[in-house]
């Protein structure tokens, strides 16, 4: 009876295996379709020369090591201003979204609600609102925003091209993206935070917690480590793909003298203006590797296992 029963609890787990499978396929389809293959075809590209044009022609590792050896302007900028571009967009933006989502938590109902829109509505249309507003106020000329009140200030004599010069690209660049970071992994901290089961503050405070610093570290943060998990995976996804924002702002690729350069400006330089796919496929495989070694940083401070 035994052996009988343990074989129909197989068949039946089988039966569920299939039905999962079943379920799954979908998105099984569609994540190999749009993800897996386009993976594994610019893994394979990376290895040619593709001109578009002529069919790929093999050259080994030749693409990797003239991007390490030779492309100085990828060593010398993009990569630092990437690096540099993530740490600040990335954990900073990080860091913001959940004190403002925490801040917001504290509130009433509805005027969190309408801040929290008004916070998240900048991520929806935030090339629209760059193409607009910040380089309305970030213009060259007299009628720009920022121009207007330091020559009224006195400050300068005559307008700044700040969309047109090195020393203030980057900045600019960073202040747009903190102020157009505030996306989904916002919305999520701010689920999380409402979420929490107040007796656990109760509890904790029973225990000897004192101010609402404690709070955060020991009750919060520990409490919501899923959402806190997903912000930072957006937060560093998104913050290595909005090179788009420093084209948009001064209006070409490359950036001005390569200051505002990120990876993604560099791959769409090499792939879509200079047509040379086989060493964008190449580029492409770097940023895949660095995003995928920041997630498993962010999946080692906030996965729930550890």
């Amino acid at each position: 009876m035994t052996v009988i029963s343990e074989k129909k609890h197989r068949r039946h787990l089988t039966r569920n295996d299939m039905i999962a499978y079943v379920l799954l396929s979908p998105y099984i389809m569609l994540f190999s379709v749009f993800i897996l293959v386009p993976v594994l075809m610019t893994a394979g590209l990376s290895f040619t020369t593709f001109d578009v044009i002529n069919p790929p022609k093999f050259t080994g590792i030749a693409n990797y090591v003239y991007l390490f050896t030779q492309d100085t302007v990828f060593m010398k900028y993009v990569l630092p201003n990437t690096f540099l571009y993530a740490i600040v967009v990335g954990v900073g933006g990080y860091i913001l979204s959940f004190l403002i989502a925490w801040m917001l938590a504290q509130i009433q109902a509805l005027p969190r609600t309408l801040l929290s829109l008004c916070i998240y509505v900048p991520s929806m249309l935030g090339q629209v609102f760059i193409g607009v507003i910040w380089r309305t106020i970030f213009s060259g000329d007299q009628s720009g925003w920022m121009n207007a009140i330091l020559l009224q200030l006195g400050w300068i004599d005559q307008p700044i091209q700040f969309l047109l010069t090195s020393k203030y690209f980057m900045l600019i660049m960073i202040i747009v993206s903190l102020w157009s970071s505030m996306g989904i992994g916002f919305l999520s901290m701010i689920s999380g935070i409402l979420n929490i089961n107040r007796e656990i503050y109760e509890a904790a405070y029973i225990d000897g917690l004192r101010n609402r610093f404690q709070e955060i570290v020991h009750v919060t943060i520990p409490s919501m480590k899923p959402q806190m998990l997903f912000g930072a995976v957006m937060s560093i996804t998104s913050a290595f793909n909005m090179g788009w924002i420093g084209v948009t702002l001064a209006g070409v690729n490359p950036t001005p003298a390569y200051s505002g350069q990120l990876i993604t400006n560099h791959i769409d330089d090499y792939g879509f203006i200079r047509y040379e796919m086989g060493y964008a496929a190449c580029v492409s495989v770097m940023l895949l590797i660095i995003v995928y070694a920041f997630n498993l940083l962010a999946h080692r401070f906030f996965d729930e296992n550890d």
